[in-house]
């Protein structure tokens, strides 16, 4: 483990090989093909808003990220929200605090947005990611993800 220094900016659409390497690291599968659709809708698009954050060391190595979406009237929902898509900090960095000031730093600038809510989804069977939610101030929402085989 590491206890690099770090510091926290806005992604960039030049992180995605560094995204994709942690998210690897921490799923144990390649998931490039998602996240160069990530990375192209959110800054292909002329509306695409900052929200999106990155860690990176001092030399410019990037150890964690966290992808936000800003949605307003999407879904019913009639206040300014956002959705927190997902998130990775690259094992060797785990447990020193990147992922909770990635948080920090999001629902700052969230906030400076006007943002009054963020949610996310989360596996059922994912304790620990739970816990970090949790430990984070995130709880059940009022509404429920359905599914069904089709």
């Amino acid at each position: 483990m590491s206890t690099t220094p770090f510091r926290i900016r806005f992604l960039e659409a030049k992180d995605l090989d560094a995204v994709v390497a942690i998210d690897e690291k921490v799923s144990g599968a390649p998931r490039r093909e998602y996240y160069q659709t990530k990375f192209e809708k959110l800054f292909g698009s002329p509306d695409y808003v900052p929200v999106s954050l990155a860690a990176e060391t001092e030399d410019g190595t990037l150890i964690g990220f966290v992808m936000a979406e800003l949605y307003i009237g999407q879904y019913g929902i009639s206040r300014e929200g956002a959705t927190l898509d997902t998130i990775g900090v690259d094992p060797d960095h785990q447990k020193l605090g990147v992922g909770q000031k990635l948080i920090d730093e999001l629902i700052a600038h969230l906030r400076k947005l006007g943002v009054e809510r963020i949610n996310t989804l989360v596996n059922w069977d994912d304790s620990r990611l739970i816990r970090f939610f949790s430990a984070n101030g995130f709880a059940p929402s009022r509404t429920i993800n359905l599914e069904r085989e089709v």
